[in-house]
C-alpha cells in the first residue's frame, strides 16, 4: 500500500522546540500528527493543543509508536539510547522510524539495537534551529535500513518544508556536522565565556562597535539563547567533534603565545600558511559571502560608527583558521549542508583573511596592541575549559558551565534573536546560489 496524507500519519516522541516546530509545519501540510513528551507533560501538551485537530497529544511514547507510520524521535542526543529502548518494540509493523538529533552514530546505534527488524529506518536532521525558515536550509536524510520506495515516502513528509535534500550516511553526517559546527559552536562559547568572566556587556563598550563585532555578539547571544543540550550532544556524543575542539583550543592558546611573546614573523606566517591552506587560490575569484554593508547593519550598541572603535586582534577568528588547516578541513567542501551560523562564521573569516591589508593590520595588532590582551587571556581560557568539558563527556558540567553563562545574558536575548534572525535570513540570501 502506497502512504498517503489520506492514510498515513506521522508520529513525534519528543515535543521540545524542534519536535513543536516539525509537528507544526507537517500539520500545516496536511499530515495527522500523533506527539507526545514526557509523561509529566502530557496534560499541558494537550492543552496547548486542543484547538489543533490535527495534532494528537497521548500520554507515552509507546501509544505514538504503535500508530504511527513515521516515528521522528525529537529527544536529546545523551538520552536517545535509553528512550529508543522504552518505546521502540512497541513499533507498528512494517513502520519507518528516525531521529532528529545532530549526532546520528548513537542515534542509529539504538535504532539498530532496539527497533523490531520488520521496521524501515530513515533518519533526518534539519541543519538549523526551530525559529529558522525552513525554506532553502539543509535537510540531511539518511537512508540507513529502508527501501527506496520508504525513502520517497519521506521525502514526501518532508516536502512542505521546501528544504534542500542531503543524502547522506550517518558517519557522514556526523563527520560533516562535526566540520561545520563544533568548532563554530566552541568559538562563540568561549567569547561569551570570556565576556562572562570579565563581567561585560561587549555592545556597551567601545572596543565592540563594527561590522565583525556585530556578528561575533549577535551569534553568542543567540547561542547562549538556546537550549544547552543542542551543543552539548553534538560535541560529546561526536568524536570528530572532540578532535576538532581540542585542536581549536590548542591553535587559541599557541597563537596567544606567540603574540604575548611578540614573536611577529612566526606569528605572520603561521597564521598566512593557514589562511592560503584554507582559502585557496581558486576561491579568490569568489564574491565575498559578506561585505561591510551586511556587516554593519545589525548592531546591539548604540554606537554610531566603526571608526569610534579601537583595532582587534581577533584571536578566535585567526584560531579557526589555524584549526581548519590543521585538521585539513576545507569550509566551502561542505557548503551544501552548512548551518546558517557556520556560513555566518564562515563569511566574517573570509572577510578578514581575503583583505590582505587587513589581516597584516590585525596581525600588527596581535603584537603592538594591549587593548585587547586581558579578554584574549580570558578567551583562552575559556577555549581550553570548554575543550576539557567535551573532553571528558562531562554533560552535567557543560549545563552548569553553560546556564551560568546564559543567564548573565538572558536580558538581552529578546533583541539579539531578532537581530540574529534578520542575520541569517540575509546571510542565506548571500549565500544560496553559492556551491
Amino acid at each position: 500500500m502506497v502512504l498517503t496524507k489520506e492514510n498515513a500519519s506521522v508520529g513525534i516522541i519528543g515535543m521540545g522546540d524542534m519536535g513543536k516546530m516539525y509537528a507544526q509545519r507537517l500539520s500545516q501540510a496536511g499530515w495527522r500528527i500523533n506527539a507526545c513528551d514526557r509523561p509529566d507533560k502530557y496534560e499541558s501538551l494537550k492543552q496547548e493543543y486542543a484547538s489543533d485537530q490535527d495534532i494528537s497529544i497521548f500520554p507515552n511514547g509507546h501509544l505514538v509508536s504503535r500508530i504511527s507510520d513515521y516515528i521522528i524521535y525529537s529527544v536529546e542526543a545523551a538520552y536517545i539510547d535509553r528512550i529508543v529502548a522504552e518505546y521502540g518494540p512497541s513499533t507498528k509493523v512494517g513502520a519507518i522510524v528516525g531521529g532528529q538529533t545532530s549526532c546520528k552514530s548513537p542515534e542509529l546505534a539504538a535504532f539498530d539495537k532496539h527497533l523490531p527488524s520488520d521496521v524501515e529506518i530513515v533518519s533526518c536532521h534539519s541543519l538549523h534551529g526551530p525559529k529558522v525558515n525552513t525554506k532553502g536550509q539543509p535537510l540531511v536524510l539518511i537512508q540507513h535500513r529502508a527501501s527506496d520506495e520508504s525513502m520517497r515516502f519521506i521525502e514526501r513528509v518532508f516536502a512542505s518544508f521546501e528544504s534542500q535534500y542531503v543524502y547522506l550516511s550517518g558517519e557522514m553526517h556526523d563527520r560533516i556536522t562535526a566540520d561545520t559546527q563544533a568548532v563554530t559552536h566552541a568559538a562563540f562559547l568561549s567569547m561569551g565565556t570570556a565576556w562572562y568572566s570579565n563581567n561585560q556587556f561587549p555592545w556597551e563598550i567601545d572596543r565592540w562597535v563594527g561590522g565583525i563585532e556585530n556578528v561575533k555578539i549577535n551569534i553568542t547571544l543567540r547561542i547562549y539563547a538556546n537550549k544547552w543540550h543542542v551543543y552539548a550532544g553534538l560535541a560529546i556524543l561526536n568524536p570528530a567533534a572532540r578532535t576538532q575542539i581540542r585542536q581549536y583550543a590548542k591553535s587559541v592558546t599557541e597563537l596567544y603565545k606567540l603574540m604575548i611573546e611578540g614573536k611577529r614573523e612566526e606569528l605572520k606566517r603561521r597564521v598566512k600558511e593557514a589562511g592560503a591552506a584554507v582559502f585557496k587560490s581558486d576561491t579568490e575569484g569568489q564574491d565575498l559571502l559578506l561585505r561591510d554593508e551586511v556587516l554593519d547593519r545589525f548592531s546591539l550598541s548604540n554606537k554610531d560608527s566603526r571608526e569610534e572603535a579601537p583595532p582587534n586582534n581577533h584571536l578566535s577568528l585567526l584560531a579557526i583558521v589555524d584549526c581548519w588547516s590543521k585538521l585539513g578541513i576545507v569550509p566551502y567542501d561542505h557548503m551544501i549542508c552548512s548551518t546558517p551560523l557556520f556560513r555566518l562564521w564562515l563569511g566574517v573569516t573570509e572577510y578578514l583573511f581575503r583583505n590582505e591589508s587587513l589581516l597584516d593590520e590585525v596581525l600588527d595588532i596581535a603584537i603592538d596592541d594591549q587593548t585587547f590582551r586581558s579578554d584574549d587571556l580570558e578567551f583562552t581560557f575559556a577555549a581550553r575549559a570548554w575543550s576539557d568539558c567535551v573532553s571528558f563527556g562531562d554533560f552535567e558540567s557543560y549545563r552548569d558551565r553553560f546556564e551560568r553563562i546564559q543567564s548573565y545574558f538572558a536580558p538581552r536575548f529578546p533583541d539579539a534573536v531578532k537581530l540574529g534572525n534578520e542575520m541569517m535570513k540575509t546571510i542565506l540570501e548571500k549565500t544560496s546560489d553559492h556551491p
